[in-house]
């Protein structure tokens, strides 16, 4: 690789539920090319989808009206919490990390309030962020955009470690991961664990024009020897078996 290019895509819409995403994003007028990979936050993907719900209509069960009471939480954001998660692998000085239905383990189901029009309305993550990529790669391609590849991101904390990261939740179109296992290093040595999560490197690179606050839900990473295949953010996701924590 030369380098890599890091392109914000500006000038999408408030997304709503129900709007098609992929004209919107090729609206917003940045040309793609063969290779690029566009990155879009899972917070435009839910939606467009009608990930959304409102408070208001969750009725809390007695367990997260007790845990709420005890940590001056929201008991319906503790029951909606619940209801989207398969494991808690913790509930602890009021916070929730769980295991999602997806399999990802993150803070509060990755259920948020922010970026989220409405006092009341919270934004879930997608059914199925992999199918949910590539529906928007196929999409995108539809409209006349080149072969390119998809990652849906969300941002996520991570244990020992201060601040939150962009990671992959949603791929298409990539192998998420670079694998090195049988090759030599510089010193001839055999390598024999390393696996790279390139596309949570790249979400995390793209995070860094798109920010929180900025309104740019998506941008284009350019330049990455991109390994076409069809792709998906499961395969990121350590084996219950492989898994030392679990």
């Amino acid at each position: 690789m030369s380098g890599l290019q890091i392109l914000p895509i500006q000038g999408i819409p408030e997304v709503r539920a129900g709007d098609d995403l992929a004209q919107q994003i090729s609206d917003a007028g940045r040309p793609f090319e063969t290779g690029d990979i566009v990155v879009v936050t899972q917070r435009v993907v839910s939606k467009a989808e009608g990930r959304l719900v409102d408070l208001a209509s969750v009725d809390p069960s007695a367990f997260a009206i007790g845990f709420a009471e005890r940590w001056e939480k929201d008991p319906r954001m503790v029951e909606l919490v619940l209801r989207e998660t398969r494991r808690i692998v913790r509930m602890e000085r009021g916070i929730i990390i769980s295991e999602t239905h997806h399999g990802l383990i993150c803070a509060n189901a990755g259920i948020d309030a922010s970026n989220v029009v409405g006092e009341s309305m919270v934004c879930l993550l997608p059914e199925d962020p992999d199918a949910s990529a590539s529906r928007l790669r196929e999409a995108m391609m539809g409209l006349g955009a080149p072969a390119l590849a998809v990652i849906i991101t969300d941002t996520f904390g991570r244990p020992w470690r201060v601040g939150q990261t962009n990671v992959a939740i949603g791929v298409a179109g990539m192998n998420p991961l670079l694998d090195y296992i049988g090759s030599r290093d510089t010193q001839g040595r055999e390598l024999r664990v390393t696996l790279i999560a390139t596309a949570d490197e790249i979400a995390g690179a793209a995070e860094l024009v798109m920010g929180k606050v900025d309104e740019v839900p998506a941008a284009i990473v350019r330049g990455y020897q991109l390994d076409p295949a069809e792709g998906s953010a499961a395969e990121l996701i350590r084996e219950p078996e492989k898994d030392l924590f679990r």
